[in-house]
């Protein structure tokens, strides 16, 4: 399943769900052309919004940069294959 190894730059997530992030990115990565990022993206958030409840966003690309606010322990920050994966929860109003 994960053909390149998953490369984790910063998480606050527990140990189970950060595992279940890279699946996911793996998944899409084979369901989906590797420079279709929009596609990977919202891929990952539907299935984090299946399993985890609605509110994930999920940002994929080779270069980017955000600033925003997350859910303590929804964030995961890393890089599988060429490309670098942003999955947080939003923050609940």
């Amino acid at each position: 399943m994960l053909e390149g190894k998953a490369l984790i730059q910063d998480t606050d997530m527990p140990l189970k769900m950060q595992i279940q992030a890279m699946a996911f990115a793996s998944q899409a990565l084979d369901l989906h052309d590797v420079f279709d990022c929009k596609s990977i993206a919202a891929y990952i958030k539907k299935e984090f919004d299946k399993k985890y409840g609605s509110g994930w966003q999920c940002v994929v690309g080779s270069n980017f940069g955000c600033f925003f606010t997350h859910t303590k322990g929804s964030f995961i920050y890393f890089t599988l294959e060429t490309l670098n994966f942003l999955i947080f929860k939003d923050v609940e109003a």
